[in-house]
């Protein structure tokens, strides 16, 4: 995983106290302006208010981030968290990567680490109350599965960074210790992410819609291990990138989520794991 807390302090050093935060280079003028708005600051991670496009502005606003950046720990292989109570708060960004708010949650409405590795946070806030206090819209989930060769923004609310790259494709499974994942989108080596971007949202530039969560990269060459995740093939052939990183597809999420902002799992198109 991009460790949340112990990999962010080690980058920390390694950049330097008192270094800028990176940002993008400029986009073309054809895609969508990708900033910092509606992404959040955990305490040990990076995530973003999101939302589907049949979402009401008084409906509960929902935040994402990644299963491994849950404040109960890691879930187990197998492990489904659901509707479980949270208090957990969250830094609101701006477009320009300023704290404007603190949000607070009511719940875990999801939480995995198994095929896919993401979490859903309900708010105490509506939808509605964030744009008309901070002039902040969320991010657009995808309904639709993105393809091989979109070009993408990780934006990580935790450094402020944004990281610019391609999808170069996906891992049919992603094996990374004890958890497996399954049609992982494989970025090109533009983006370099790094502990604390964990849960940043994945950016499709032409829609300015979210495709996928960023989770993981393999950092040293290792073969399957922790913080080392490794490719399997149909044929069961095993491929280690090493220094190439990784996001969970979103898709399959946005459909487990109906009115109300209610997961509901039995959803059409809702094939993320079930308790």
């Amino acid at each position: 995983m991009n460790k949340p807390l112990a990999g962010a302090l080690l980058a920390f050093a390694l950049l330097g106290a008192g270094a800028a935060p990176a940002v993008a280079a400029e986009a073309d003028v054809s895609a969508k302006a990708v900033d910092f708005a509606g992404t959040v600051a955990l305490s040990n991670c990076s995530g973003s208010v999101v939302r589907t496009a049949a979402a009401q502005p008084n409906d509960p606003a929902l935040v994402m981030s990644n299963g491994h950046c849950l404040e109960t720990g890691f879930p187990a292989p197998g492990q489904v968290v659901v509707d479980r109570a949270s208090s957990r708060s969250f830094g609101l960004l701006n477009s320009a990567g300023t704290r404007v708010a603190t949000l607070r949650a009511s719940k875990i409405a999801y939480g995995t680490m198994t095929d896919t590795d993401v979490s859903l946070y309900q708010l105490t806030s509506t939808y509605g109350q964030i744009e008309s206090r901070y002039g902040i819209k969320a991010l657009e989930l995808s309904a639709a599965r993105p393809a091989q060769g979109t070009d993408i923004k990780v934006v990580s609310g935790y450094w402020k960074r944004i990281y610019s790259c391609d999808i170069d494709g996906f891992a049919y499974r992603l094996k990374e210790g004890s958890w497996t994942w399954k049609d992982s989108v494989r970025y090109t080596s533009g983006c370099d992410t790094i502990g604390g971007t964990s849960g940043s949202p994945v950016v499709d530039t032409a829609t300015g819609k979210v495709v996928a969560v960023n989770n993981t990269g393999n950092e040293s060459g290792g073969r399957c291990t922790d913080n080392n995740p490794c490719e399997v093939d149909e044929s069961g052939v095993v491929t280690v990138r090493e220094g190439i990183n990784y996001g969970q597809q979103t898709y399959t999420l946005a459909a487990c989520i109906g009115p109300g902002s209610r997961v509901d799992l039995s959803r059409p198109g809702c094939t993320v794991p079930k308790p």
